[in-house]
């Protein structure tokens, strides 16, 4: 039985990655050894769509509300790329990963899978 999804960040600054989710996403972690951090990410859903070229993989990040979100991430020393956008699947801005270059952030308005996971 599959319990969870791991998700791994590949990083140029490791160090600083890890104090950005510690520290300003606030994520739970365990240290698995020596100041490797696991964080707890919550909720997930994934999806699966036609590749353009060579396959890839993304990791999004989703809130409920972006501006919202984006002013608590930003007064805890978060940065972004750009600025909000409408997409047809939602409300979304680029979060700076310090080290890790971005990741998504966006509000859905696509119906939620992760809900489905807690019943």
């Amino acid at each position: 039985m599959i319990t969870a999804v791991h998700t791994l960040v590949y990083a140029e600054d490791s160090e600083a990655a890890r104090a950005f989710f510690r520290d300003v996403l606030r994520w739970p972690n365990v240290d698995a050894h020596e100041g490797w951090l696991i964080f707890g990410t919550g909720p997930s859903e994934l999806g699966v769509h036609p590749a353009e070229g060579a396959p890839r993989h993304e990791i999004s990040l989703m809130c409920d509300d972006l501006e919202q979100t984006v002013a608590e991430l930003g007064a805890r020393g978060a940065q972004f790329s750009g600025e909000i956008a409408d997409r047809s699947f939602g409300r979304c801005i680029d979060l700076l990963i310090p080290g890790a270059g971005t990741m998504l952030l966006y509000q859905a308005r696509h119906p939620l899978a992760y809900p489905l996971s807690e019943t």
